[in-house]
């Protein structure tokens, strides 16, 4: 069996949409941090997300685990010209509004559908779990990233999906055992 513990990235306090931009994370919270770590298997391989905010978490999580590539499959839903915007400063709220409440084949201008990104997504954890068979990994990413993979284990809508919380430094524990994806926690805070 594999077990991925997928955690998301510390906080940005960004006020708008993040996805592709890379922005730091606040990691000032050490006991946080380390309960975190300690709520983890230590014997498992940790990868993240190529930006740097969910890079740094990584880093600050590691302990003795063996630490894999940053992989860019593992970036947040790219957010095109919508990127680092404020809801409520969006020239077309009726396209706004249609993204998130009918997601799917919808993309801002520029950027990315939630198919697209839960393809992406998954192509990453079929590779990572076909190259490391009934390993243990962490999974240091974003909150999109990690509600795709809700939504594969649960086998609910998209829309359903976003109805789960995926809170910064918590942890959404899946398991595979040959049959797909098994939900074990949602938006864990150790």
């Amino acid at each position: 069996m594999s077990r991925f513990y997928w955690v998301r990235h510390g906080p940005t306090h960004a006020k708008s949409m993040v996805g592709w931009s890379d922005i730091p994370a606040d990691l000032s919270d050490e006991a946080r941090l380390a309960r975190l770590a300690d709520h983890l298997p230590g014997n498992a391989l940790l990868i993240s997300s190529d930006l740097s905010r969910a890079r740094a978490t990584a880093d600050a999580i590691i302990g003795a685990r063996e630490r894999l590539p940053d992989d860019r499959d593992l970036r947040e839903i790219h957010f095109g010209a919508w990127e680092m915007q404020a809801f409520e400063a969006f020239p077309d709220q009726k396209l706004l509004r249609a993204f998130w409440e009918m997601p799917g084949d919808i993309r801002p201008p520029g950027g990315e559908s939630w198919h697209e990104i839960a393809l992406r997504v998954a192509l990453a954890t079929n590779r990572l779990r076909s190259t490391y068979p009934g390993r243990d990994i962490v999974l240091v990413a974003h909150m999109g990233v990690i509600l795709t993979q809700v939504q594969a284990a649960l086998g609910i809508s998209a829309y359903e999906a976003f109805a789960h919380r995926i809170d910064n430094l918590s942890v959404t524990e899946l398991h595979w055992a040959g049959q797909g994806w098994k939900m074990q926690a949602i938006n864990h805070l150790p």
